[in-house]
């Protein structure tokens, strides 16, 4: 059985790795700064859970991309506006109106702008994938071998990357 010691030992050996794992998934230092920090609190609260003999860094990896994934979904779930009003006001107005002037919902609608840009093999796997379809399930829907979905989904998520490093 590890000790805790061990843990924190692993967990400092890896930081590292991860936060260039965490550079690669944010392009950007502080958001990256903060995924790390997030992850290691994530892994010291749950090292319960972590079984010995195994691959820790892989865990670990896994913890920070499930993070990366739900913060991404909360900020997209943030940022949909659900019109409530019984004439659909809002959902009627030009668009164009100003009535979406934050930021975040143009970086949003840049993001959709760039997504829907591509080829619709890249567009339908990453769209799947945003969803919270496993690799697996989407190669299976689609019917495309596993390395040509995570290929597609990664080129996908470094285009984005590319075209909105402006933005932030």
């Amino acid at each position: 059985m590890k000790s805790s010691l061990d843990f924190q030992k692993d967990l400092v050996s890896v930081q590292n790795d991860l936060f260039r794992f965490a550079i690669k998934l944010t392009a950007n230092r502080e958001e990256a700064n903060d995924l790390l920090q997030e992850t290691s609190l994530k892994a010291l609260d749950n090292e319960d859970k972590y079984t010995p003999d195994t691959n820790f860094k892989g865990w670990m990896y896994t913890i920070m991309r499930n993070i990366f994934i739900n913060n991404y979904r909360k900020v997209v779930r943030e940022q949909t506006y659900v019109d409530q009003t019984d004439n659909l006001y809002h959902l009627n107005l030009p668009q164009n109106s100003g009535f979406e002037s934050t930021e975040g919902a143009y970086d949003l609608k840049e993001m959709r702008r760039i997504v829907n840009s591509l080829p619709r093999e890249y567009r339908q796997p990453f769209s799947m994938h945003v969803a919270g379809f496993k690799y697996r399930e989407i190669a299976e829907k689609l019917d495309l071998p596993l390395g040509t979905v995570k290929s597609r989904i990664f080129f996908t998520r470094q285009k984005l990357q590319e075209d909105l490093k402006d933005f932030r």
